[in-house]
């Protein structure tokens, strides 16, 4: 176990010094495949997107697909640390991408390695690291996802503090214009946009969407990017802004769209991509796994590839997802070695929940592809 926690570490080391945009991982690819076939592991490639099978794959058995991803979102003016140069200090590793999510990322690759070359497991084990995950782009999981074994349920590493995810929102992003009437600003000509979208922005702040009493809110709508204007002297005849929604089963896509269209006067466009919420039953093995080794389950308020996998899946990993996309992001050194160790702990504990149905066959648990 020690020696998986060190090649671990080592790999996520290499993986900061790396950059990895969305769209921009190959190198980031490049290594994690390299590390894999050092280690006599047959990969497979499609785009910036690697995937393996365990050594004794076994068609007649079901299969565990262990996903993580290799892109990062960009780092923001407030580090203070190079954000491309791995850190430990005080036991933690610095760096862009330790924790989001690098940290699962290589913790499911150690876990897979743990048991790349058993031959008798009651379970097959598709490891994938994917790209694209940060702008859900279509170059990510989702286009790979043909290409797979048929898969029974999937364990998605992003950092959760190593608890269960059986839950979690959807996602999506309208790109917004108000539209108004440019003149000059020392004169009462024109129609300022910015006051109007000021109108419709704070109705996405402050709108609440119905929802069951003590019940948490079903959609929340932020808005992240602004923009307008030419000079000072000019008033703008239009404003775009961004706005980011995440949502639950409450409502749908098209609900969300049709009450943000009967409430606010700009136009509205749709980005394509959008994840729907995605969550599991309580009663499915790898839920119940996770609980009898002391695992809690929760539902997540981000969004993740769980959105594109059409077949039950948790959300795990170490880390926080508080520290996702901050400055001077990192990672405990001992979550990692925790992560490891308890990824291992939970496919063990499906070992029994296989025994006396081998194949998963339970029409209420499995799915298909569509």
């Amino acid at each position: 176990m020690k020696k998986l926690y060190e090649q671990a570490v080592a790999l996520l080391e290499k993986l900061i010094k790396t950059p990895s945009f969305s769209r921009e991982e190959s190198f980031a690819a490049d290594h994690v495949e390299t590390f894999l076939n050092e280690r006599g592991v047959t990969t497979i490639r499609k785009f910036n997107n690697l995937w393996c099978y365990n050594k004794y794959f076994d068609l007649s058995k079901p299969v565990i697909l262990l996903n993580s991803h290799l892109d990062t979102v960009k780092p923001n003016s407030q580090y203070t640390n190079d954000p491309f140069t791995p850190v430990i200090r005080d036991g933690k590793l610095y760096g862009l991408g330790s924790n989001d999510a690098g940290g699962p990322l290589v913790s499911l690759i150690s876990a897979f390695l743990y048991f790349y070359e058993r031959a008798d497991l009651p379970f097959n084990l598709c490891l994938a690291a994917t790209a694209e995950e940060e702008n859900s782009g279509q170059k990510g999981i989702k286009c790979i996802l043909d290409d797979l074994m048929p898969l029974t349920f999937a364990i998605v590493g992003e950092p959760t503090g190593m608890q269960m995810a059986i839950a979690e929102k959807g996602s999506m992003v309208l790109d917004c214009v108000s539209t108004g009437r440019s003149g000059h600003a020392a004169r009462e000509e024109g129609d300022n946009a910015i006051y109007k979208a000021i109108r419709d922005i704070h109705w996405f702040s402050s709108y609440a969407f119905p929802i069951e009493a003590d019940l948490p809110d079903p959609v929340k709508m932020t808005v992240t990017q602004i923009n307008a204007g030419l000079q000072h002297n000019i008033i703008p005849g239009e404003c775009s802004f961004t706005v980011d929604i995440r949502f639950d089963h409450s409502y749908t896509s098209k609900d969300i769209l049709n009450t943000i269209k009967n409430h606010t006067f700009c136009d509205t466009t749709l980005r394509p991509n959008v994840l729907t919420p995605s969550s599991i039953d309580i009663m499915h093995p790898i839920v119940k796994a996770g609980l009898a080794i002391g695992r809690k389950t929760y539902m997540s308020p981000t969004s993740s590839d769980q959105g594109w996998l059409d077949i039950p899946s948790v959300k795990m990993g170490p880390g926080d997802s508080v520290r996702s996309h901050t400055a001077d992001e990192y990672i405990h050194l001992t979550e990692i070695s925790d992560g490891i160790t308890i990824y291992i702990d939970l496919l063990n504990s499906i070992f029994p929940y296989l025994a006396n149905n081998p194949t998963l066959d339970l029409q209420i648990y499995e799915s298909q592809y569509q």
